[in-house]
């Protein structure tokens, strides 16, 4: 068994943090994932260029660069987010949702290119390697509960619609791509990329950085991170958000090519009688997924960014007595997941990676559990 510990005996972290200004202060402890800490103090050398895409907040910092120079390609990364919104949304009008309308009149062919083909059968591949806990295809049952909107609901849907959902079995297995044409055999499928999109992202952002000639940045989407190159003469560093409370309960250096992704039940959700209701459904029950507060997990390699986020859902909705075999499944190794009751599951691996505020309590408890 992974090192537990409580979240009850951890000091709030970083307390005395400062960042370069106040209003971006307040979006990184309160609403992203991962914190971004490494380029926040005053630093002439990192260029920053924020916008809003993907229903989120993104940043790219840029370090070494001239101005100018670092201007062009971080405008280059955000023209192309904007192109993968147009193309990914979910319940705008975009190819995707375009695609969906003829899955749902009866599954006839449709013209794809070639990107959103490969997005597919990636997706697809994604689903079935994490035992389709992941499962892009229940666009209408997060529909149902109201996540298909800018704000959700409040309203519980009735057991009856949640049951036809799960009886109609939407699957990715049920999409099928071929010679530039996709069409579903289950009329059911509609398909939401909202667990893969901002990974997909992040690699093409660092696909063109490159391509232009950049070699250090930091690139978050609403908490999804990819690091490249140093931030001058150290790692990026980035913190994990709190699920419960604002700030921090840890922090870590990304290095280069290094991605991190977090699921968790904090930033799309609603309550009812007391009840927290997450955008993260479970596709065999219906209901959203209730074991976990948070999953972080950090990755590096190829597709860092898309497997950052692809893979951290499976490991959030199949809750805490499945983390460990479905890590294992999905050879992820650095995972720091808290569970429902607020108790912190940290793979080994993870564990040498983190830095906690009172670091000697706090591997004194991981010990004494091991």
């Amino acid at each position: 068994m992974w090192p537990i510990i409580s979240l009850k005996h951890l000091k709030s972290l970083l307390p005395d943090l400062k960042y370069a200004y106040s209003g971006f202060r307040a979006w990184l402890i309160c609403l992203s994932l991962p914190v971004f800490l490494g380029a926040c103090g005053k630093n002439e050398e990192t260029f920053r260029q924020e916008s809003f895409v993907f229903g989120t907040r993104v940043e790219i910092s840029i370090y070494g660069e001239k101005t100018a120079r670092a201007e062009t390609a971080a405008q280059a990364v955000l023209q192309r987010f904007d192109e993968l919104h147009h193309k990914l949304h979910a319940w705008q009008d975009s190819e995707l949702d375009r695609l969906n309308t003829a899955f749902a009149a009866g599954g006839r062919k449709t013209p794809v290119d070639s990107e959103l083909a490969f997005i597919l059968k990636d997706a697809q591949n994604f689903s079935i390697e994490g035992d389709e806990l992941f499962n892009p295809a229940i666009g209408n049952l997060i529909r149902l509960w109201g996540f298909h909107a800018d704000q959700p609901q409040t309203a519980i849907p009735d057991d009856a619609a949640i049951t036809s959902q799960l009886d109609a079995k939407p699957s990715m297995r049920n999409v099928h791509v071929e010679n530039g044409m996709a069409w579903s055999d289950n009329p059911a499928v509609r398909i939401d990329l909202g667990g893969y999109a901002k990974g997909y992202a992040l690699d093409e952002a660092a696909r063109l950085l490159k391509q232009q000639g950049i070699h250090n940045a930091l690139i978050n989407i609403g908490g999804n991170i990819m690091a490249m190159g140093m931030h001058g003469n150290r790692a990026w560093k980035v913190g994990i958000q709190h699920p419960r409370k604002p700030g921090i309960i840890a922090s870590l250096e990304l290095h280069d090519g290094e991605a991190v992704g977090t699921s968790g039940d904090y930033q799309r959700y609603f309550m009812n009688n007391g009840k927290r209701y997450c955008h993260l459904i479970n596709p065999r029950t219906g209901q959203p997924a209730d074991g976990m507060q948070s999953v972080t997990i950090l990755v590096s390699g190829e597709h860092a960014g898309t497997r950052s986020d692809s893979l951290s859902k499976p490991l959030f909705i199949g809750g805490p007595d499945q983390l460990e075999n479905m890590a294992a499944r999905l050879n992820v190794r650095h995972v720091l997941a808290i569970d429902a009751d607020g108790t912190v599951l940290v793979s080994p691996t993870m564990e040498k990676q983190l830095h906690w505020d009172d670091a000697g309590q706090a591997h004194s408890l991981l010990k004494a559990v091991r």
